[in-house]
């Protein structure tokens, strides 16, 4: 290693130190520390309990009316058709004509579907809960996706004749059916009717249409002799509602919280990430028409489908706090605008539900692309890939496995099957430039003093032996597609969410199994134990890769290599510690085999070589 070297990395080094040593916490630090973990699970814990209540409020029909569940009031409040109820009795509205003719008593009434319970309200004419049967939150309570219960989560908004703003989700509807719970059966689909009388004889209607085997209800809105009294006959419909949290870790799952639009075969994306810039709010508004809309947490989301032609869409976000910190609020809307058809008729295909491959595709071909399962630059692969191969391997192998842990170890055992022709290659050749290492420092003795000498009398033998130099790097750069496709699509997939194996509760979440007294920068306060059996297999398999490069380098860079060898895995320690373990589990995996892989190469290299000399 030359003086150069030395120096550089002793300043790292020092660097380094100096890094851990300032920001190591103080005794008050730990204490803020300590209490953020408990802020962590107190806030988990209350989303419990929301959900418990909201569960035994669905039992007797009636929701939980003053509570906001999963999003504080405040990250709400300058957002388009929030107000909250603040007492007991439902506020009629002064819309002119369209509160002329208003229910006097908020009305509710519970769908039931094998997939899912609901709970609308004739106060806007929509849900005010929704429960999903065949999934539960982190603590093991069904998921209901909607944040505010006090109103309901879809909103009409227009401006009347008279010039009056009017929002539907402030206005109490005439329920047409009669019964509080409609049943629907395996087989059937059942149809919710709500209807607002104005004084000239007209009047706005909802028909809701559920279906006992699929997330998606369908909206019928009627304007019944009401169209010249809209101006311009435009009027938006959104889901005003924030989508609640699932997930015991609310910072990660914050960072797959967005909305999202798809127009002109692109999908648009409205992320807010900076508190400090517009107070935490923007938005996206586009003109001409859009396909659908959505907002969408880390597993669940909601979409809107308009049947008919739109004029545009607008997307809005806004956090109270920075996106990092477990207590910061996330609130998304998502609504599309249109003008009223000639035959007083808009039909809207509407979603909400997992964002299962599955149920998303038999929605809309294009709404699973809300799931990351790779870099804009490599879609074209990713996509594909986890579309036709990922997951059909997950759902047929399902069929026989119930186990997803084992399924993780077998889809990692059959990626390495499918790429061993390529790894070989690629291992193979960094072998054969180890044995090749003695006859190569030789010649860089014998030509110290002339490098053109030395280079070609280095080409000379490597094709003296049939060894290509960059045989060892095309390879595995051939393979990244697979691999970087994959690490996403572990992270964001819900095939893995709440699967356990081993002391895994949860695939798509960190197996926290140390907990440190003080955070490490970067790291946290918690470790998990796929990922230190991961990191550790990364640097048995970099021990074994750089000594089998090792003549493709010599003096300065190979120690630089094999200084890599051990600061590679820490760095992968950092990186994947708070990712989902079931990443963790595949790379520990595909890393052990390529390890074996990797030792058998090397003995039978060797040998070949000796018995040719």
């Amino acid at each position: 290693m030359d003086k150069n070297t030395v120096v550089g990395f002793t300043l790292i080094f020092v660097l380094m130190l100096g890094w851990f040593y300032f920001t190591l916490p103080n005794e008050e630090q730990l204490a803020e520390q300590q209490k953020q973990r408990a802020i962590r699970d107190s806030l988990a814990q209350v989303d419990l309990n929301q959900n418990l209540n909201s569960n035994l409020d669905s039992d007797i029909g009636v929701p939980s009316r003053l509570q906001n569940q999963g999003i504080g009031t405040s990250a709400l409040s300058n957002m388009k058709s929030s107000q909250i109820i603040d007492g007991n009795e439902p506020k009629v509205q002064n819309v002119g004509m369209f509160g002329a003719i208003q229910d006097s008593v908020q009305r509710f009434t519970t769908i039931d579907t094998p997939l899912y319970k609901a709970i609308f309200t004739n106060k806007g004419a929509g849900p005010t809960q929704f429960t999903l049967k065949e999934h539960v939150n982190w603590a093991g309570t069904p998921v209901q996706m909607i944040g505010d219960t006090t109103l309901s989560a879809y909103n009409l908004g227009f401006l009347s004749t008279e010039n009056y703003n009017v929002e539907t989700q402030q206005i109490l509807f005439e329920a047409e059916n009669p019964a509080s719970n409609i049943l629907v059966l395996s087989g059937e689909n059942r149809s919710l009717s709500y209807r607002l009388n104005v004084p000239n004889g007209g009047a706005l209607r909802y028909t809701y249409t559920f279906f006992s085997d699929s997330y998606e209800i369908d909206l019928r809105v009627e304007y019944i002799g009401i169209q010249e009294y809209i101006l311009g006959r435009s009027v938006d419909f959104g889901f005003i509602s924030p989508l609640n949290f699932t997930e015991r870790d609310r910072v990660q799952e914050a960072l797959e919280t967005s909305a999202y639009l798809f127009a002109g075969g692109e999908l648009e994306r409205l992320k807010v990430d900076n508190p400090d810039e517009n107070n935490g709010y923007n938005e996206l508004n586009i003109n001409g028409v859009v396909e659908w809309v959505a907002t969408k947490t880390k597993f669940f989301t909601q979409l809107i489908q308009p049947v008919h032609s739109t004029e545009g869409a607008l997307l809005i976000g806004q956090i109270n706090g920075k996106v990092d910190q477990a207590t910061t609020d996330h609130a998304y809307q998502a609504m599309v605008n249109s003008d009223i058809p000639s035959n007083g008729k808009q039909e809207y295909r509407l979603y909400i539900g997992p964002t299962k491959y599955a149920d998303m595709k038999s929605y809309n071909e294009n709404a699973f692309d809300m799931v990351e399962v790779g870099y804009g630059w490599l879609r074209w692969f990713s996509d594909p890939f986890v579309r036709f191969i990922v997951i059909p391997f997950f759902n047929v192998m399902g069929g026989f496995i119930s186990n997803y842990g084992v399924l993780v170890i077998i889809f990692a055992v059959t990626v390495k099957l499918v790429l061993s022709p390529l790894t070989f290659k690629s291992y193979k050749s960094m072998a054969a430039m180890k044995e090749l290492q003695p006859q190569m420092k030789e010649l860089q003795e014998k030509y110290k003093s002339d490098p053109q000498k030395q280079q070609k009398a280095t080409m000379d033998l490597y094709r003296k032996n049939k060894v290509n130099p960059l045989g060892g790097c095309v390879p595995i750069l051939l393979q990244f597609p697979i691999l970087i496709t994959l690490w996403l699509f572990f992270q964001n997939s819900i095939l893995l969410r709440q699967e356990s194996f081993l002391w895994a509760n949860d695939l798509s979440a960190p197996d926290f199994i140390i907990n440190l007294p003080f955070g490490i920068p970067f790291l946290g306060d918690q470790i998990g134990g796929f990922v230190i059996l991961m990191s550790l297999s990364m640097g048995l398999q970099s021990r074994l890769t750089g000594g089998a490069s090792g003549g493709a380098a010599s003096g300065a860079m190979a120690q630089n290599m094999k200084i890599m060898q051990y600061i590679l895995p820490i760095m992968m320690l950092f990186i994947f510690n708070r990712f989902a373990s079931g990443l963790s589990l595949y790379y520990l995996i595909f890393n052990v085999l390529s390890i074996v892989q990797q030792y058998y190469i090397n003995r039978s290299t060797h040998k070949a070589t000796l018995v040719k000399s």
